[in-house]
């Protein structure tokens, strides 16, 4: 079913299916079962697919190495995406009394700073293929980034979708490539009901709506490469940020595919959950035993790209996080700040408040036992610190002011410039 490019790759896409009724589909921008209604997920041809180690090795340091797992016909127009650092977190092991973590950090993606240019490049590669000549998103912020910036890459018109009070950071990071953003009065699931209206209306490639079962596969790569930058060996447990519960789910593809494919002998990790407290209905629905979980109606926490009180792929992340024996967990927005500044200073890393969630996550999980000091485990930052500035100002203290003269700054540092006397 899937279509092939013999000049510039080939594609082993096999077909759309439904994860449900596992009815199959023709290649196309569709994302509902019509039948059951169940969610649609590209199906590739595994058994055609030889892809090995040596291969990789040869391959350039982008998302596209791993491109026969990826749903793309030809080549892809914007290239450096992906192979962001993966790296051992010596001093906060040091700090938590740690056998191994390691960090794996989105943050320094190309071009919008988080992981969201993964699925993007993916998503409006294919509304290229499908033929659309425009691109929408509903967003909490990284993604209108992402979308903004790769639409006008692809010289396409876009449509940005926002709750109102987005962080002005963020607002900015979109507007600036000149696409057109609308503010929603209302939460993120007011904008994302009036987008899928849209998407029923007009021919707009909505990148997380009509185009979703493609735009999700690209999060899949997040995993492919922490699987071959730690050697084909994958961590005890690994702690993912949850919005719409998508990141997750392709991680676990990814690992499951790897292994399907021989590049991984088993997927022998756990998978733990990561939401604000302002906003967790899998994390609840994780802790209560439930399979399905119930919306949160009014979110409210400072981390507002996880802030999506009915998660699509909720229920998927919940069962991902029970098939892996994993856990999940829901700091407050207090704990959020300190988990950030723990990680500026102690790893120089500065990440935004999803971040400070996952790791604020990490410190609960740590805490309760149910990550072991003494096993290994990976941490997901997937967006930069400099997109939410607003949300830590009031916790950072003002600056010393002093006038220009050596008396004045040993006045305001006396009792620690004796140490660092000639």
């Amino acid at each position: 079913m899937g279509k092939r490019n013999e000049k510039n790759g080939k594609s082993y896409v096999k077909c759309l299916r439904c994860r449900e009724c596992k009815r199959e589909y023709e290649i196309a921008p569709i994302h509902i079962c019509d039948v059951c209604f169940g969610p649609l997920e590209v199906e590739y041809e595994y058994e055609r697919i030889k892809l090995t180690k040596s291969m990789l090795k040869s391959r350039k340091p982008n998302m596209w190495r791993y491109r026969e797992l990826l749903p793309i016909d030809g080549d892809p127009v914007v290239y450096d995406v992906g192979f962001t650092p993966l790296f051992r977190a010596k001093n906060l092991e040091k700090y938590f009394g740690c056998k191994e973590i390691w960090i794996k950090n989105d943050g320094v993606n190309f071009p919008t700073l988080s992981f969201k240019d993964r699925v993007v490049a993916i998503a409006v590669k294919k509304a290229k293929e499908f033929g659309f000549n425009a691109v929408a998103c509903a967003s909490t912020g990284n993604l209108a980034n992402s979308v903004s910036a790769i639409a006008s890459i692809y010289g396409m018109k876009a449509f940005i979708f926002i709750p109102y009070d987005l962080e002005p950071t963020k607002i900015l990071a979109s507007s600036i490539y000149g696409v057109e953003v609308i503010g929603i009065k209302g939460s993120y699931d007011d904008v994302n009901r009036l987008c899928a209206e849209i998407a029923e209306k007009y021919k707009i490639a909505f990148v997380n709506i009509n185009i979703r079962p493609f735009y999700s596969e690209g999060s899949k790569s997040y995993g492919f490469e922490i699987a071959e930058q730690l050697s084909f060996k994958l961590p005890d447990h690994i702690v993912v940020p949850m919005a719409g519960g998508s990141l997750i789910t392709k991680i676990w593809k990814a690992f499951q595919e790897f292994k399907t494919i021989g590049l991984l002998k088993e997927v022998d990790t756990k998978m733990y959950g990561a939401q604000p407290e302002g906003c967790a209905p899998i994390v609840n629905a994780v802790k209560k035993g439930l399979a399905i979980f119930t919306p949160v109606k009014e979110p409210k926490t400072i981390a507002k790209s996880l802030a999506i009180g009915n998660p699509p792929d909720g229920y998927y992340a919940a069962k991902v996080i029970r098939e892996s024996g994993g856990w999940a967990e829901c700091p407050s927005d207090q704990e959020i700040i300190s988990a950030i500044k723990i990680l500026a200073e102690k790893e120089g890393i500065f990440t935004e408040t999803a971040g400070g969630v996952t790791f604020g996550a990490f410190i609960r999980l740590l805490e309760s036992g149910k990550i072991s000091k003494s096993d290994s485990v990976l941490i997901s930052l997937t967006g930069n610190g400099l997109k939410t500035q607003e949300a830590l100002a009031e916790y950072i203290p003002p600056i010393k002011i002093i006038e220009p003269y050596v008396e004045r700054f040993e006045e305001a540092f006396k009792n620690d410039l004796a140490k660092f006397k000639q």
